[in-house]
């Protein structure tokens, strides 16, 4: 199925979550968030929140600096 990632579309698996969406874009958990179709999802639920076909993600990584 194609999904948007952050602006770019991606084939995943039918099916996939949220967790495998993460993943495509980066190795880590720590300091993302994750907004599907503009509701943030909780890292809680990332395994059990499945996409759908033309869904929209957002995978937002926190940067530290100043």
């Amino acid at each position: 199925m194609k999904v948007t990632i952050n602006g770019t579309a991606y084939e995943l698996p039918s099916g996939a979550t949220v967790t495998q969406a993460v993943q495509r874009l980066t190795g880590t958990r720590s300091g993302v968030a994750v907004a599907v179709n503009d509701e943030v999802v909780s890292r809680s639920s990332w395994d059990s929140t499945a996409l759908v076909e033309a869904d929209r993600v957002e995978v937002l990584t926190a940067v530290q600096g100043g």
